[in-house]
């Protein structure tokens, strides 16, 4: 039986970010969910090295990779829009279930057991999804660190709420990356490469 699943997934590098805001360098959602797979893995890795704790960093990883897979359906509401009030927020989350349901819904019935809990949090990993939306929201942090190394000052207000934001989730992932890791994206590539502090 034909499956359009990964079909769809494909599609994701066609749903543009930050569509409001004018920005240097256009970002899709398949570049986005790259890059927060790769720091929710990173924040479960620390999670499990520096405070001893059991986080699955490959399912943290799979779960950043699909975690805005229903904005093909949806597109990418921009945020003063999706958390204009509490209404607009909660038909919004009805929306992204619906999508997501109908996502599953494209696979044969014999592997969809080994998506759902990538497109739904259990209790189980609950503490896992924490992680997935911080890696969210540093990815969002290190684009508006990028455009204001542009020169682009678009994104000064953003950056400022999402620095608040990730102060308020209380994860010491989340502050050891940032103290470690978040420094070398003020850095030019030269920079980078000469490894010096």
């Amino acid at each position: 039986m034909e499956s359009h699943f990964f079909a769809m997934m494909s599609r994701m590098k066609y749903i543009e970010r930050w569509q409001l805001m004018r920005n240097s360098r256009a970002e899709n959602i398949s570049e986005h969910s790259q890059e927060v797979s790769m720091l929710a893995h990173a924040l479960a890795v620390i999670s499990n090295k520096r405070l001893n704790n059991g986080i699955n960093a490959e399912k943290a990883a799979l779960i950043g990779l699909y975690h805005d897979s229903t904005e093909i359906i949806t597109g990418d509401m921009p945020t003063p829009v999706k958390y204009y009030n509490n209404e607009i927020q909660a038909a919004f989350k009805e929306l992204e279930i619906t999508a997501a349901s109908r996502l599953l819904d494209m696979l044969p019935e014999d592997l969809r057991e080994s998506y759902e809990s990538i497109f739904f949090p259990d209790k189980e990993d609950e503490y896992l999804w924490k992680l997935v939306k911080a890696a969210d929201k540093l990815s969002a942090l290190i684009k508006c660190i990028q455009e204001e190394n542009t020169g682009n000052k678009e994104f000064t207000s953003a950056q400022k709420s999402l620095l608040e934001t990730l102060a308020k989730m209380e994860l010491k992932e989340v502050d050891i990356f940032m103290e470690e890791f978040l420094p070398s994206y003020y850095k030019t590539l030269d920079e980078l490469n000469s490894g010096s502090d």
